[in-house]
């Protein structure tokens, strides 16, 4: 009732909004389209300098929206020989306001984004354009790239592998493509520099991600994380990975498959002590071994090869569950990379050390403005708006849609659902309808292939062991007589057109093998048929053993079957089946929606304490004189002191003073330069002040032997490396913070108030013990003034050397090193 009353709500909502943006594109844009025409080039290339002075004595960006719209399609067409299509113009209008456009593919969304980027970029800020891989980004940066540069702006690109200067160039550019990832990591690496021009972006203006839920649904539980080389041994992980095999599973283990976890039974445990010679693996001094248990368990149970990963060039590579891509250099984390390394028999990589981390959530959230647009975001509305203030209007196409999405198929088994899957490709195929038929796994793929092989059927075949050949593929799926198995619908934003006389014949005809946890999966693979109003159709073809009805679809859809005494081969048409689908799909989309926004309420923790220790590294930066800071945290330490050792609840003869000049000396004080009886003989008020006294003098005295400025170097120096190093131990305490928080619902407590508090108390902890040592090291460091200047008397980390970007999946330890993301 309630779903009905909302999409009611929403689908008049986005019905008013798009006559509204119609009307400004009708009446305000389309009139100036001839006065765009008559201008020459070196003109309507002048319109830029015209905005952005009249932007600079105060006018907005919407009240240039509509020439500078009208210049950007002008512009389009002499450059590429593109108009922008109305319904383009609308889309451009939506992104401009901060929303989130779902157009149908085919609708050209790469010439939609022109329009509010070049608007945006008038402001002089930098817009930031996001694809979901390089390939889209280097394409994209280069052919619209030539209508920003005919209008003079400046367009840059960011991609991996690219040096300092390159990176620098291209964020002070006016127009800035790249991936996620490459941001978030630029983010993390600025705020890890040792001087301010190190540093690459600018302050985040605008961002316009394309393919925004494949970014900020489906990689939102995945935060990135940079890291430096562990100290851990990787035997045991050899140890654990021949003996876990001799476990059997209900005996010794069991595997939940809902939730995607595996435990050990006691049993199991019992059996692990036996064979690792331990009599309790749960003491405290085999929690390590036990840890390596788990993970070679995990490693063993759930993850699968060609379905989970592959073994390519003796590594172990991650498969994108949503896109059948290969991640590249990603790992997962807690070990649980090294587990299936050590599974496989390859050789097992060290553990890393965290060095700086944030989500995908965080990150997008702190640009002044965000837009994106997708084929598929409306059954995610909810989330958008939640987590990203995101609304989703969708755009109207520029054709009618006369794609034709059949009923799905349902059969008993796997084997009956293959055999009408080739009966069907093999009837097309005789006409020389093009047809892309999806599946879910590599495993999947690879059987249809066998498949279609042993039928006569030539084929392409995409999955992530034939990455490289993506775009290409994906490209000649509507030729005549083309059939393409494509893993998880992989090669978004590569466009598909129909071959000569492919109309006639139906159009490209899409045949899913399974439906996804997901359904905008299942919309993704079937809007690739029918773009532009090309004709097409979509058909999915289940089995009951299918994973998503078999894991989620329940027993009554079983005996249901066993009443109808169905063949194997016999399709199954019920209404029943078709609801516990969309039933089961919806129970799956809530469990992830539950732990994105698990994972953020985490993040959010520690987003707070990331932007207070991020400011006073800027502030340090910045040449900020901290001299007055550094003599308060003095005073600080010195009044800590004061209420440890003269506790003024305590009567005086009872305070410590041979105990407080102890601590004294520890920071600041030198040896003998005070004495007990000379306290005894103050009152406690001047036993403070005279300690201050004592500790400024002796920072000033240290400041005039060196100088002032140098003095300002070595604080600098000092409180860049004290925050950093005790950045990073923080970040390992918050590790295991959250690790061990889960069990405290055992106690009904909630984990993420428990998580809030101890949190609080650990980043107090945390900024004593900066404090504590930026002393230590102010007043007792050893200054040479031989060839070496103050600030490597420091010893500084060089915590950029080594580090390897990666990303981390909260809910499952997913660590994913550089250039994608991963659930």
């Amino acid at each position: 009732m309630f779903d009905k009353f909302f999409d009611r709500l929403f689908n008049g909502s986005n019905e008013k909004e798009i006559k509204k943006i119609r009307k400004i594109v009708e009446q305000e844009i389309n009139p100036l389209e001839g006065s765009m025409k008559k201008l020459s080039d070196s003109s309507l290339a002048n319109k830029t300098n015209e905005f952005k002075a009249r932007l600079a004595k105060g006018e907005t960006l919407d009240d240039i929206l509509p020439e500078a719209f009208a210049v950007i399609r002008e512009a389009s067409r002499r450059v590429l020989g593109m108009r922008h299509f109305d319904v383009q113009l609308i889309g451009g209008i939506i992104l401009h306001k901060g929303n989130i456009a779902e157009m149908c593919t085919g609708e050209g969304k790469t010439l939609v984004a022109t329009a509010p980027v070049y608007l945006n970029a008038l402001e002089g800020k930098g817009v930031h354009v996001i694809t979901v891989n390089d390939y889209l980004a280097k394409r994209d940066s280069e052919w619209m790239g030539q209508v920003y540069k005919f209008l003079g702006l400046t367009v840059g690109l960011i991609v991996h592998d690219l040096d300092f200067n390159q990176r620098k160039i291209a964020y002070n550019s006016d127009i800035t493509y790249g991936t996620n990832n490459e941001f978030g990591f630029d983010y993390l690496r600025d705020n890890m520099v040792t001087s301010l021009d190190q540093m690459i972006q600018r302050p985040l203006h605008f961002c316009l991600i394309d393919e925004v839920d494949s970014i900020l649904i489906d990689e939102a539980r995945t935060p990135l994380i940079i890291s430096g080389p562990g100290q851990k041994s990787t035997d045991n992980y050899y140890v654990m990975a021949k003996l876990v095999p001799q476990l059997k599973k209900d005996e010794d283990y069991t595997i939940d498959e809902k939730q995607k976890t595996v435990a050990p039974t006691e049993a199991g445990v019992a059996k692990m002590e036996k064979l690792l010679h331990v009599d309790n693996l749960y003491d405290a001094e085999n929690l390590e071994l036990n840890h390596l248990f788990v993970q070679a368990l995990r490693a063993q149970a759930m993850m699968e090869r060609d379905r989970d990963y592959v073994v390519k060039d003796g590594e172990v590579v991650i498969v994108d569950e949503f896109t059948g891509r290969l991640m590249y250099g990603r790992r997962y984390s807690d070990g649980l990379h090294q587990a299936i390394e050590a599974k496989e028999g390859l050789e097992v990589q060290r553990e890393s050390q965290t060095l700086a981390t944030i989500t995908f959530q965080n990150y997008f959230r702190m640009y002044a403005k965000l837009a994106g647009m997708t084929g598929t975001a409306k059954t995610e509305e909810q989330e958008f708006i939640k987590i990203y203030g995101l609304p989703v209007l969708q755009v109207p196409t520029n054709k009618p849609i006369l794609r034709k999405d059949l009923p799905d198929v349902v059969f008993k088994t796997k084997a009956g659902k293959y055999r009408a899957v080739v009966k069907e490709v093999q009837r097309r195929h005789q006409t020389g309808q093009p047809m892309l038929i999806g599946t879910t796994s590599i495993e999947q793929s690879e059987e249809l292939s066998h498949l279609l092989t042993q039928a006569g059927i030539v084929h392409s075949v995409l999955n992530a062991k034939y990455h490289e050949r993506e775009a290409m593929i994906v490209a000649q799926a509507g030729q005549k007589g083309q059939v393409t198995i494509a893993t998880n619908m992989a090669g978004r934003g590569t466009d598909i057109q129909l071959g000569e006389g492919v109309a006639e014949l139906g159009g490209l005809a899409i045949i899913g093998t399974e439906r996804h946890e997901s359904r905008r999966i299942d919309n993704q693979l079937r809007g690739r048929a029918g773009r532009q109003g090309d004709p097409g159709s979509s058909q999915f073809f289940l089995s009951l053993e299918d994973d998503l009805l078999r894991i989620f679809g329940g027993d009554n859809i079983k005996k249901f079957m066993e009443k109808m005494g169905l063949d194997d081969d016999e399709p199954i048409n019920s209404k029943m089946v078709s609801n516990a689908i969309q039933k089961a799909q919806k129970r799956v989309e809530a469990r992830n929606f539950d732990i994105r926004k698990y994972v953020l309420e985490y993040d959010d923790v520690m987003n707070q304490q990331r932007k207070v220790v991020y400011e006073q590294r800027r502030r340090i930066l910045e040449g900020e004189n901290m001299k007055d800071q550094i003599l308060n945290m003095v005073d600080t330490i010195i009044e800590k002191g004061m209420e440890i050792y003269a506790d003024p609840k305590l009567y005086p003869e009872e305070w410590d003073f041979a105990g407080l000049l102890k601590y004294s000396e520890k920071y600041f004080l030198s040896p003998g330069e005070l004495t007990v009886e000379q306290l005894e003989e103050m009152s406690r008020e001047e036993v403070e002040d005279k300690l201050k006294t004592c500790a400024h003098e002796t920072y000033d005295s240290r400041e005039k032997s060196i100088g002032s400025p140098m003095m300002r170097e070595l604080e600098k120096a000092v409180m860049l490396k004290v925050v950093d190093s005790k950045w990073m131990e923080h970040l390992d305490d918050m590790d295991m913070l959250k690790e061990g928080i889960g069990l405290r619902s055992y106690g009904q407590r909630n984990p993420i108030v428990e998580y809030k508090v101890e949190a609080y108390d650990i980043f107090e902890e945390m900024q004593q013990a900066m404090m504590e040592t930026i002393i230590l090291y102010l007043y007792h460091i050893q200054i040479r003034f031989a060839e070496e200047p103050p600030a490597e008397a420091v010893e500084q980390d060089d915590h950029l050397k080594d580090a390897t970007p990666h990303y981390v999946n909260e809910d499952s330890s997913y660590t994913d090193n550089e250039n994608a993301s991963k659930n």
